[in-house]
């Protein structure tokens, strides 16, 4: 029986066999190996004609790449800016905020900075020159603007620059000499002056000066070879000095 199954064994895979072997004629088929190219190049002595024969599918090799990428590197370094644009057109102007709170005071401005100055004083008492030059005081104050006017010394002090106007009245003394200086600082400006004789009488002189900041305005008596007066009493004031500012420089 074991032999019968074989020979049937056999038998049904003969037309298998037979259908696999070419036809009568047909040169063999090249052997290839796995590594050959597919097809031989043209006109060279491997090509052979295939046509009628069976041929396998094609093999391609597929690589997938994503299993060959390495780990993310490091972050380089910021590269230079570029060129700034060009400006935009201005936007549309926004709400206007709320109020904000009032403010602090400020401090008091400075006196020197305002545009008004002037002074007038007098002198009640007589004075004699003991020495070549004396200066004036005034005991008698009628205006003071912002204290720019020294009464004890005699001396008003620029404030605000500009030009001033000045006038000193004066009485004389009989039978002395009257010579007095308008100063300016250190420099004479201008005298007033009545020779001595048997009758006093009131003397004036008035000029205009254009002072800067911190200059001094004041009068001196001034002695030469004889005695040099002016006259005042307690009762009146003979003894004038008056001043005030025409125009501020800045103006």
């Amino acid at each position: 029986m074991r032999g019968v199954s074989m020979l049937l064994h056999v038998l049904l895979a003969l037309p298998s066999l037979l259908a696999s072997v070419p036809p009568h004629g047909t040169p063999p088929a090249p052997c290839r190996r796995c590594c050959d190219d597919l097809d031989p190049a043209e006109g060279s002595a491997d090509q052979t004609d295939t046509a009628g024969l069976n041929q396998g599918p094609q093999v391609r090799t597929y690589i997938n790449m994503t299993i060959l990428k390495g780990d993310q590197g490091p972050r380089g370094d910021r590269g230079t800016p570029g060129k700034a644009g060009s400006e935009g057109p201005p936007g549309s102007t926004g709400p206007a905020g709320p109020q904000g709170t009032k403010g602090e005071a400020g401090h008091p401005g400075d006196p020197c900075k305002t545009h008004e100055s002037a002074f007038s004083v007098g002198r009640r008492r007589a004075l004699h020159s003991l020495e070549l030059h004396q200066a004036l005081a005034f005991d008698t104050v009628f205006v003071n603007l912002h204290r720019h006017f020294d009464a004890a010394h005699g001396r008003f002090r620029c404030r605000v620059p500009g030009v001033y106007f000045f006038n000193v009245n004066v009485h004389t003394w009989n039978f002395k000499e009257t010579h007095l200086h308008v100063m300016l600082n250190a420099a004479e400006r201008a005298i007033l002056y009545a020779q001595p004789g048997g009758r006093s009488v009131m003397q004036s002189q008035s000029l205009m000066l254009e002072l800067q900041l911190a200059d001094e305005v004041w009068l001196r008596l001034y002695k030469r070879e004889r005695e040099t007066a002016v006259y005042s009493d307690d009762g009146d004031v003979y003894i004038t000095f008056n001043g005030f500012l025409v125009k501020a420089s800045n103006e």
